[in-house]
């Protein structure tokens, strides 16, 4: 498992949580990672990963559907519902391939979804387009929060 860079003067490396009860899927998607500038964390199933997401949230989920204790449709549905987690990407890595099943993940507020086996290619492309995103709404909303405590300011010194 690769850690986080703790050096600041470099940006802070995006942190991906993979959640996958089989132990050998989740070895092979932080394995598959290492081509990404990012730091990793595995959980075992969908209430460790909720666990982790409280303490520590991640700049992106790689999430399987089928796990034992809870589904990866309700660990996205209650993440995706919760204003403090709602815009962290989730990818559903999933063997389900029914439409039914990519309905569900949709409806649960999944952002993608990969089939296993996964295509590296196709995880590390929509993993860098997602983290790109993601990084862009983060900074979207620093402005944004910068541009209204200068507002407020204003409104102040006006009143003065």
């Amino acid at each position: 498992m690769k850690q986080n860079n703790t050096d600041k003067s470099k940006q802070k490396q995006p942190m991906i949580l993979v959640v996958d009860d089989n132990q050998q899927n989740l070895e092979l998607l932080q394995a598959y990672l290492e081509d990404v500038d990012c730091s990793t964390i595995p959980a075992h199933n969908g209430l460790e990963a909720l666990e982790i997401v409280r303490k520590n949230p991640p700049d992106l989920i790689l999430l399987d559907v089928m796990m034992p204790k809870m589904s990866g449709f309700e660990v996205c549905k209650r993440l995706k519902s919760d204003p403090k987690t709602n815009d962290i990407p989730i990818i559903m890595v999933t063997a389900l391939t029914e439409f039914g099943d990519i309905q569900r993940g949709i409806d649960s507020g999944t952002d993608d979804f990969l089939s296993k086996p996964v295509n590296k290619l196709e995880l590390l492309t929509r993993i860098k387009t997602l983290l790109k995103l993601k990084n862009l709404t983060d900074k979207l909303e620093r402005t944004l929060a910068y541009l209204s405590e200068i507002e407020n300011q204003a409104k102040l010194a006006k009143n003065e």
